[in-house]
């Protein structure tokens, strides 16, 4: 049979479907259109901005560090630049060791290369770009680049590089900078100007470098690049320039330095010198030194345990963070505080037995049977202890203290360094605030005697002890002790000091400090310092101390030849010269250097011999040693001081005196 269609139907159902895709795509048009005006229209500014941002990249342009010189304008910290080749982890598709092995065909790799950058991807983010190699050479360069293809996620950048010329002369000042840490980069968020260090890769770690941050980093500049699809530099569309950091003239007179770090020799120690009428420090020396250039672009293993587990400890800051007790140099402050307030005339004597009594204790004097009938100058020239034992017992600490404490010792001094160490400036409210127990936080009458010889409780760090005889040397004109003396704009060349005026006035009379310059002038004509300053076409005024580093028991004696070098007592010696217009002040201490006319004073006439008169040491001239006086002759025939440096003396026991 035929079947009949139902013409009817068939065009209704043509009709219905024709109409559902009609409108379906009315809809898709619709939507299509909705799309258009969302995104062309509504959000036009917005996908706009997120268009140029793919097209756009914004590169921080960071600026140069400023440089570090000394007075004289000798350069101890520069700037130079170098091509470095950088790996970005997160960019890296294939094992990193596989990657480096492939790289160390174009250019030299080293395992301490890798090890460096082991640590580096430890220590920052995954996407940042660090450095495998930096200082390429050009060959190395041009090899890298021929293949760079091969090499997503790797590149080479020129980067500026910190260097220090003269290695390890005045390290301790200058500091170093390093990688920035993830530690750095927490503080760096914190900071108000946290966003100046983008795309900055080093910071100031320690010294004047870490100090003067943010003096020395400048402000960074910005550049709008146009990148192509592949993320690569088209051109430049605007650029904001960096500002260069400013640069710091140092006070530090950096040949001064070198005469006294080569006087040193092996030996460890620190000197300050000072400029009295300004506060500007001259040499900051501590013994021994270190290369800051092993820190730059992070130290190898090897270097850095060399330095940590050296028994020199290199890396220690003698001047700022040693703290001695300062031995006999603390006598004429002693000397000058007794005629201050009254307990004493420069020409009331007293009869040196060779020891003072108190409360059943022997202090001795460091000559037996004593320096017989003693005035104030001969108590300085001679170094006489029981002078100084009998002046502290009248003064009492709390006088004591607050006599010394403008001075400047057991007090920061505020120089432009970090990590300043205070010291020990005993009182009685110190030994309450210290200790905890009842018993302990009492003062005791006998432990004032051993403060009078600088023994005793008294720490005080080289930095304090200069910075007090500057003190003196200024008849009581406080200057703040500064390393910068100015900085200097790099593009205006403007410059601007540091620190422009005094900081206060100590109120001492005339009379008084001319009594005590007066003395300390005879240290080195016919005291302690004599034999050091023979010959000397200058005159200047010091004082021999020794500072110990343990007790002798009842009835024994002090024999430097049966002791371990690192029990030897620590060398002292201060000075200012010219003697009637002082231009500087000299603290030094030399760690088991024995007497400080033998260990120390030397060395100090080596300091003053150039600076005030051009004259480098000479091997051939040496400055004859004080074995052949007859004054060390008796000095080392005697028995060793032994004020306590830890709580005084011991009841029924002997304490003896200082020796120069």
């Amino acid at each position: 049979m035929t079947e009949l269609k139902n013409a009817e139907r068939e065009i209704y159902l043509f009709k219905t479907r024709l109409i559902v895709i009609g409108v379906f795509a009315f809809i898709c048009f619709s939507l299509l259109v909705s799309r258009f005006v969302w995104l062309q229209i509504i959000k036009h500014n917005v996908y706009a901005l997120q268009a140029d941002e793919n097209r756009i990249s914004i590169v921080p342009v960071v600026p140069n560090r400023g440089l570090i010189m000394d007075r004289n304008g000798v350069v101890l910290a520069r700037n130079f630049s170098a091509y470095t080749l950088e790996i970005t982890p997160a960019k890296i598709k294939q094992d990193l060791d596989v990657l480096i092995d492939e790289l160390s065909a174009l250019v030299d790799i080293q395992p301490k290369h890798r090890k460096r950058f082991r640590k580096l991807i430890e220590e920052s983010k995954s996407f940042e770009s660090l450095p495998l190699r930096t200082r390429l050479t050009d060959e190395e360069v041009a090899r890298f680049t021929a293949q760079r293809f091969r090499f997503p996620g790797v590149d080479i950048q020129a980067r500026l590089f910190r260097q220090y010329p003269l290695g390890d002369v005045a390290s301790h000042v200058v500091g170093y900078i390093g990688r920035i840490s993830q530690k750095d980069a927490e503080t760096i968020d914190d900071m108000e100007d946290g966003s100046n260090y983008n795309g900055t890769d080093y910071i100031g770690k320690e010294g004047l470098e870490k100090s003067y941050e943010s003096i020395l980093h400048g402000t960074t500049g910005f550049e709008e690049v146009e990148v192509s699809a592949g993320g690569r530099a088209v051109r430049t569309l605007s650029r904001s320039a960096p500002s260069s950091g400013k640069n710091l003239i140092l006070s530090i007179d950096i040949e001064l330095q070198k005469v006294v770090e080569e006087a040193f020799g092996d030996r460890r120690g620190a000197l300050v010198a000072i400029e009295p009428v300004t506060g500007d420090v001259l040499a900051f020396v501590s013994k021994p030194t270190y290369d800051p250039n092993l820190f730059v672009e992070g130290i190898d293993q090897q270097s850095w345990n060399e330095l940590n587990t050296s028994e020199d400890r290199p890396l220690l800051n003698r001047p700022l963070t040693g703290a001695y007790p300062p031995g006999s140099t603390y006598k004429p402050f002693m000397a000058l505080a007794a005629l201050e307030l009254g307990k004493r005339t420069a020409s009331q004597t007293i009869a040196d037995q060779g020891f003072f009594m108190f409360g059943g204790h022997r202090f001795n004097d460091d000559i037996k049977g004593g320096h017989g009938m003693v005035d104030m100058y001969k108590s300085i020239v001679q170094s006489c202890d029981p002078y100084y034992y009998m002046l502290a017992n009248d003064m009492g600490v709390d006088a004591i203290h607050n006599f010394m404490k403008p001075f400047g010792f057991g007090q920061i001094t505020g120089i432009d360094l970090e990590h300043e160490r205070k010291g020990v400036l005993p009182s009685t409210a110190w030994k309450r605030s210290v200790y905890r127990k009842a018993a302990q936080q009492k003062w005791y009458a006998g432990e004032t005697i051993s403060l009078g010889i600088g023994q005793g409780y008294n720490t005080f760090t080289p930095l304090q002890m200069a910075h007090a005889v500057a003190t003196l040397a200024n008849n009581g004109v406080v200057m703040k002790p500064h390393l910068v003396k100015m900085t200097e704009d790099p593009t205006s060349r403007v410059k601007t000091l540091t620190v422009p005026k005094e900081s206060y006035r100590i109120p001492l009379k005339q009379e008084n400090i001319d009594v005590i310059k007066h003395a300390m002038v005879g240290v080195t004509k016919e005291g302690t310092g004599r034999t050091a300053f023979a010959n000397a076409e200058y005159e200047s005024g010091g004082k021999t101390g020794t500072a110990q580093l343990f007790s002798v028991k009842k009835n024994e004696k002090y024999d430097a030849k049966k002791l371990a070098k690192s029990l030897h007592d620590h060398s002292w010696y201060t000075a200012f010269a010219p003697a009637d217009k002082p231009r500087i002040a000299i603290a030094i201490i030399v760690e088991n250097g024995g007497f400080g006319s033998t260990g120390a004073a030397p060395i100090v006439r080596k300091a003053l011999d150039y600076y005030l008169l051009g004259k480098r040491p000479n091997e051939k001239d040496k400055t004859p040693t004080l074995k052949s006086d007859a004054l060390a002759t008796r000095a080392e025939s005697e028995a060793k001081a032994d004020a306590e440096s830890e709580g005084g003396p011991k009841p029924g026991g002997e304490t003896q005196g200082n020796k120069e």
